[in-house]
């Protein structure tokens, strides 16, 4: 008997009638499960780093503590994830946008005294240092930008002068970012493999990398692959109007983080984005 037969079998889901493999998953191997009680879906970490019980640690408190649609978690650990399937395509256009807008307003809704979170999180698989901060310049700059720049500089990937320019760079950029905001529990990993939806409907949002940060940051990161397009920003903008420098400051800002984390994952073209970043603000 195969390790996910005996998996099944002990959590009393199996016998496992047919498997596929599923895309995307930074952490592990992902399929879907079909058993005689369901469709699920399923992902192995066979290092058992820890990435994947972060992962069902995530989803488990937005299912607790808010509305935002996401998979059931059935059985997490270092190794594996276990989850109900959702149906639904990738991506969300149309009225789906509008349901998306109204989700994301809600989620951001959510506040807390300080920005972080109460336990480490992944983003791609990798670590998110979520120790608590009441300064946003501070944490956003400190424990995003310069944590993810370290784990990219360590990796080989983002170069030691563009390392050191990112350094030198805090007094300049705390300057440009607000320090009166409240933290807003984000999804922080929203592009368009992320969101499941279905008749103009999203139905879920997926592989999260949560904290409480400024919620601006959240829909920077949704403009950098188009994950949704003006339809979600009008009906978002009705509910949590952006502040008047989204366009022209924060959101190149906000997007320094997710461009490290691809400097890291993927290297390549992401390094000269984040040089370019750094000269439009003459750092």
């Amino acid at each position: 008997m195969s390790a996910l037969d005996e998996l099944f079998e002990k959590t009393r889901l199996g016998p496992v009638k047919s498997r596929r493999p599923l895309s995307g998953g930074c952490v592990g191997e992902v399929e879907e499960i079909t058993t005689a009680h369901g469709r699920y879906v399923v992902k192995r970490d066979r290092s058992g780093a820890g990435p994947l019980a972060a992962e069902g640690r995530m989803l488990r408190y937005l299912a607790d503590h808010t509305d935002l649609p996401v998979p059931k978690v059935l059985r997490t650990d270092a190794t594996w994830l276990v989850m109900t399937f959702v149906p639904g395509e990738t991506g969300a256009r149309g009225p789906a946008e509008d349901h998306a807008a109204d989700l994301l307003a809600a989620l951001h809704g959510h506040t807390h005294p300080s920005f972080g979170f109460g336990f480490p999180t992944v983003i791609g698989g990798l670590w998110q240092n979520n120790d608590k901060q009441a300064h946003w310049p501070t944490f956003y700059l400190r424990q995003r930008v310069m944590d993810m720049a370290g784990q990219a500089h360590d990796a080989g990937q983002l170069p030691d002068a563009l390392f050191q320019r990112l350094a030198g760079a805090e007094a300049t950029l705390t300057a440009l970012l607000p320090d009166d905001v409240p933290p807003a529990l984000i999804h922080g990993d929203v592009w368009s493999g992320n969101v499941l939806s279905a008749g103009g409907r999203v139905t879920a949002f997926i592989d999260p990398a949560i904290s409480f940060c400024h919620a601006e940051m959240e829909l920077a990161f949704i403009t950098m692959f188009s994950t949704f397009g003006d339809r979600f920003f009008a009906r978002y903008a009705e509910q949590r109007p952006l502040s008047d420098g989204f366009w022209d400051t924060l959101r190149p800002l906000y997007l320094l983080y997710p461009l490290l984390v691809h400097v890291r994952l993927f290297g390549g073209g992401y390094v000269h984005q984040v040089s370019a970043t750094l000269d439009r603000f003459g750092v």
